[in-house]
């Protein structure tokens, strides 16, 4: 069986400059006007047969601002990072800075307790090759941008470090087709 699932990022939810490791927030004002400008666009994704989002408020948020009535899934659901949710990358640099290099250079690190980037990777990956559809169903899933990084990661089979070398901008869409590990890879623009 094939599919065609489209992966959504989620809307903003803070600045760059304001993110954290496992920021729950919701959209920011402006997050929510940028998914509001984009449903237009996106509109035609919410015919999909099954439609589904990480549990994130934003995820949630941008799904419902689409128009999607996405159903939450827990698999989808961030990278644990442990003792450093809600700390700001500067933060823990300052506090930490040899286990930031462990975990930065060493997928199966898990420095702050959490989840290793391998582990993450291979859980979304797992989710990715148990979804339960039809010959050529089609899905989508707004989820959190290291969601999305996760599983073009584990669609085309790259390397763990290569998820620091991707980077995934508020609502764009990403689409793979295929089967559990047979993944194609096509990237789409709002």
């Amino acid at each position: 069986m094939t599919f065609r699932l489209t992966l959504v990022a989620a809307g903003r939810s803070s600045s760059r400059l304001g993110e954290r490791f496992g920021d729950d927030r919701p959209l920011d004002p402006e997050g929510r006007l940028a998914a509001e400008r984009a449903a237009p666009a996106l509109v035609p994704l919410a015919a999909a047969e099954l439609r589904y989002c990480s549990p994130s408020a934003r995820s949630r948020e941008t799904g419902d601002a689409l128009g999607f009535t996405p159903l939450v899934q827990l698999a989808l659901r961030d990278c644990d990072m442990g003792r450093w949710a809600g700390r700001s990358l500067a933060d823990v640099m300052a506090r930490e800075p040899g286990e930031v290099d462990a975990w930065l250079g060493d997928p199966r690190s898990v420095p702050h307790g959490g989840e290793s980037l391998h582990a993450f990777i291979m859980r979304i990956g797992g989710w990715l090759d148990t979804r339960p559809a039809e010959d050529h169903a089609k899905m989508v899933a707004v989820a959190d941008p290291g969601v999305v990084r996760a599983a073009l990661m584990y669609a085309i089979k790259a390397p763990p470090h290569c998820y620091w070398n991707v980077d995934i901008r508020p609502l764009s869409t990403v689409t793979l087709t295929g089967r559990a590990g047979e993944w194609r890879l096509r990237v789409d623009g709002v």
